[in-house]
C-alpha cells in the first residue's frame, strides 16, 4: 500500500480531495460496486499511467446509460494493483454549459504538447435542431484531474450542425492522436459510421472536411495510436452470424484493429485482438508505458454488474515484430480471483447446442453460463423467437464428454407474454427432457412446470446415467406460435456435488 498512499499525496498536492487510494486484487481496477466505471482511454504523464472513463450510474434494472460525470485512475506500476480513483474530474453540463444533463460518453485525455490537458468529450446537446444532438466538446485543463474549462463555448467541435456543413452521423467516441511533428489526428463516430480528420494546432479546428471510412465490421469506439512508425486504429467490431470472427450475437462486440503507414490511411483490417467480454459494449484503449504496452478495457465483472454497470479493467498487450508491420497479440485476459463453489450444475461443463439456428440477437451459450440476470438482454439467453416464423417446437442439447449421473434439472424461462399467447415470447406449452446412453434417446419421466421464475424448483427424477441430454420444448399458440426463452438451463448431478 506504500505506493497507493504516495499516490495519495500527490493527489491532495493537486488540489484533488477526492483523491482515493485503491488496492486491487485484480481485474476490475475497481470491483466493489462502490463506483462503476467505463469507455477507458488511457495516457501516461510524468511516469505515471492514467485512465480517464465514464461512470454508470445506471439502477440495478435500467437498461439504459446513465453517465454523469468522468473519473481517472492513476498509478505508477500496474504490476502492483495500486491506484489512486479521481471521481467526478469533470461533469457533463457543468463543463460545457450548453450541454443537457448526462450522457458523459467516452471521452479522451490527451496531454498537449503546450503542458495542457485536453478532454474530447462526447455530450448531448441541450438545443439543437438535429435529427441527433450528439456533438464533442473539448475541455482544457493544466492538470490532469482538472479543473477542466471548456476550450470552445460556442459549442461541440463536431456535430449534425458544426462544423458547416455538419454531417448525418451520430458524433461520439473521439479519438486524438498528436503525432511527432505535432500535427493532430481525430476520429469520431458509432453504428458503423467512422469520419476522420486533421485538427489545427489549437485542438479544435478542423483542417477541411471530414473523411469517410469503412472498416470491416466497425461499429464504434475507435482508438488511434502509433507504435514504431506504424499507425493502429482499434475499434469495437460487430457483424455478427455463424462466419463472424468474433461477434457470435448483434448485441456482442469484439475488438478489431487495423494498421496504415499514415495517421488518415489507408487503413488494412489485420484482425481480432480482444474477443467478447462479459458486457455486450466494448471499448478499449491502448498505451506504452515504461516500455510495456497496456490495453484498457471494460467488463461487466464487478459486484452488482449489469451491462450498463460497467468496470475498468487493464491487461499487457503484446506484438508481433516477426511480422510487418508488427502484428497485435490476441489479449489475454486476467481476473480476480473468485471463491470456489460447489454446485451440482453439471451443465457448466456441457457443450450446449440448438437443432435450429438461433435468431441473431440470441446467444446460445447463454444457457449454461451461470447467470440468471434480473433484466436481460436478448443475449444474455437464448430464444426461438423469430417474429411469424417462431417455430413450433424447439430441441435443445447438452453433451458432455464422458458420461455424468444426473437426477434434476431447473429451467429459468424468459417471458414478456403470458402463458398460451401466440406472440413475442411466452412460457413453452409443454416441454421435457430425454437422455442419451449408448446411442439411444429415452424420455426422462417427471412433473415438468412451465412457471416463469428466476429461482424455479428443482424438478427430480430417478438417476439415470447420460453422455447427452435434450429438452424437447413445444411452443405456445396455435396457427402462429409465441417464441420461447430461457436464461439457464440447469441440469443436476445425483447426490453431493
Amino acid at each position: 500500500m506504500k505506493t497507493a498512499v504516495a499516490l495519495f499525496l500527490v493527489g491532495q498536492a493537486l488540489g484533488n480531495i477526492n483523491a482515493n487510494p485503491i488496492h486491487s486484487p485484480g481485474n476490475p481496477i475497481l470491483g466493489d460496486g462502490t463506483y462503476y466505471s467505463a469507455d477507458p482511454a488511457p495516457f501516461v504523464h510524468n511516469g505515471s499511467l492514467y485512465i480517464v472513463a465514464g461512470r454508470d450510474q445506471a439502477a440495478p434494472m435500467q437498461n439504459d446509460f446513465v453517465m454523469n460525470e468522468w473519473q481517472i485512475f492513476k498509478t505508477d506500476d500496474p504490476a502492483t494493483n495500486d491506484w489512486i480513483h479521481y471521481p467526478a474530474i469533470a461533469k457533463s453540463n457543468t463543463l460545457f454549459k450548453w450541454a443537457a444533463p448526462g450522457r458523459a460518453y467516452a471521452a479522451q485525455l490527451v496531454p498537449g504538447k503546450d503542458g495542457k490537458f485536453y478532454l474530447y468529450a462526447p455530450v448531448s446537446q441541450a438545443r439543437s435542431s438535429s435529427k441527433d444532438p450528439f456533438g464533442v466538446g473539448v475541455g482544457v485543463s493544466n492538470s490532469p484531474v482538472g479543473p477542466f474549462t471548456d476550450l470552445h463555448p460556442a459549442g461541440p467541435i463536431v456535430s449534425q450542425t458544426s462544423p458547416p456543413p455538419g454531417n448525418d452521423i451520430q458524433n461520439i467516441d473521439p479519438t486524438v492522436l498528436i503525432d511527432d511533428d505535432g500535427r493532430v489526428y481525430m476520429y469520431y463516430g458509432t453504428f458503423g459510421r467512422l469520419k476522420g480528420v486533421e485538427l489545427q494546432k489549437d485542438m479544435i479546428t478542423p483542417i477541411g472536411r471530414s473523411k469517410d471510412y469503412g472498416l470491416p465490421g466497425f461499429f464504434e469506439a475507435a482508438w488511434l495510436m502509433k507504435r514504431k512508425g506504424t499507425y493502429y486504429l482499434v475499434y469495437a467490431a460487430n457483424n455478427a452470424g455463424p462466419t463472424s470472427p468474433c461477434t457470435p450475437t448483434s448485441y456482442h462486440a469484439c475488438q478489431a484493429y487495423a494498421t496504415a503507414s499514415s495517421p488518415l490511411g489507408p487503413w488494412t483490417f489485420r484482425g481480432v485482438m480482444l474477443d467478447v467480454v462479459t458486457s455486450t459494449t466494448s471499448h478499449a484503449g491502448a498505451v506504452e508505458f515504461k516500455g510495456q504496452w497496456y490495453f484498457a478495457y471494460h467488463t461487466a465483472e464487478a459486484v452488482g454488474s449489469t451491462h450498463f454497470r460497467r468496470s475498468v479493467a487493464i491487461d499487457k498487450l503484446e506484438f508481433d515484430d516477426t511480422k510487418t508491420p508488427p502484428l497485435i497479440k490476441k489479449v489475454r485476459t486476467t481476473h480476480r480471483p473468485k471463491a470456489q463453489v460447489s454446485t451440482r450444475n453439471v451443465a457448466l461443463k456441457a457443450k450446449a447446442s440448438s437443432s435450429r439456428p438461433v435468431p441473431i440477437q440470441y446467444w446460445v451459450k447463454a444457457l449454461n453460463d451461470g447467470r440468471i440476470p434480473a433484466s436481460p438482454l436478448p443475449p444474455d439467453y437464448w430464444s426461438s423467437y423469430d417474429g411469424d416464423r417462431s417455430p413450433a417446437t424447439s430441441t435443445l442439447t447438452y453433451e458432455w464428454s464422458s458420461p455424468v449421473s444426473i437426477s434434476g434439472t431447473r429451467m429459468a424461462f424468459f417471458a414478456d407474454q403470458r402463458a398460451g399467447s401466440s406472440i413475442g415470447v411466452a412460457p413453452p406449452a409443454e416441454w421435457h427432457l430425454e437422455y442419451q446412453s449408448g446411442g439411444s434417446w429415452t424420455r426422462i419421466a417427471a412433473t415438468y412446470s412451465n412457471a416463469v421464475s428466476d429461482n424455479p424448483p428443482e424438478i427430480k427424477f430417478p438417476a439415470v446415467n447420460a453422455q447427452a441430454v435434450r429438452a424437447v420444448l413445444t411452443a405456445s399458440g396455435q396457427g402462429k406460435h409465441a417464441g420461447i426463452g430461457i436464461k439457464e438451463w440447469e441440469v443436476l448431478a445425483a447426490g453431493a456435488a
